[in-house]
């Protein structure tokens, strides 16, 4: 079968660039907090996935208060503990450009004052992959055990990645080393949707 696929375009799909996602645009404190967040933890002080991230059936639904006294509303992607905290309009776009990657769970959300606030939820990033081109990339690699590898990237690093290896993701997390990584499709359609809050660093220059 003759490729159809014009060449430009193979050339552009080969060398799609990937971005690792963090935060950015606020430098200002979040005003809201997980009001029953012991009890979603059991006590603990930090809210962790199990072991093959996702949720665990919480004993009751995440109830966030936002109290803008203490700080800003929560924007539309946010760090919390080993999760993100997420709007309904970025819930939406990562539903409609990647919804195998990522899981979500409703919070329960109102002001200080028990009004009724927009919509929230806890998102985690489940899909791992181990797709980085470690031949062209830049980068230390440890070995903490024989059989255990993991990524030092508190030098600067480059990361490449393999495409056969990130295939249709559009989101995912590196198999060794804690970071979320994305692809432009969806940076470019957090910008074409306003998303506040989420920032984008190239992986070729981390």
């Amino acid at each position: 079968m003759v490729d159809s696929l014009p060449k430009r375009r193979r050339a552009k799909a080969k060398n799609r660039k990937f971005y690792v996602v963090g935060l950015g645009g606020f430098h200002t404190a979040p005003g809201w907090e997980m009001d029953n967040l012991a009890t979603l933890t059991g006590g603990r002080l930090v809210l962790i996935p199990p072991r093959e991230r996702g949720f665990v059936s919480f004993p009751e639904t995440p109830r966030l208060v936002i109290d803008k006294s203490l700080g800003r509303a929560p924007a539309d992607w946010e760090l919390f503990h080993d999760y993100r905290l997420i709007s309904d309009r970025m819930k939406s776009l990562l539903e409609t450009l990647d919804l195998e990657g990522v899981r979500f769970v409703r919070c329960e959300t109102q002001y200080r004052d028990g009004r009724a606030a927009p919509a929230y939820w806890l998102c985690d990033i489940v899909r791992v992959l181990d797709a980085v081109d470690e031949a062209k990339s830049v980068l230390e690699i440890e070995y903490r055990t024989p059989d255990r590898k993991v990524y030092n990237l508190s030098r600067r690093s480059s990361l490449v990645f393999k495409e056969d290896s990130v295939g249709a993701a559009h989101i995912f997390r590196l198999a060794f080393y804690p970071m979320v990584v994305c692809d432009q499709v969806l940076k470019d359609a957090c910008k074409e949707a306003g998303i506040r809050g989420i920032g984008f660093t190239d992986t070729t220059k981390y």
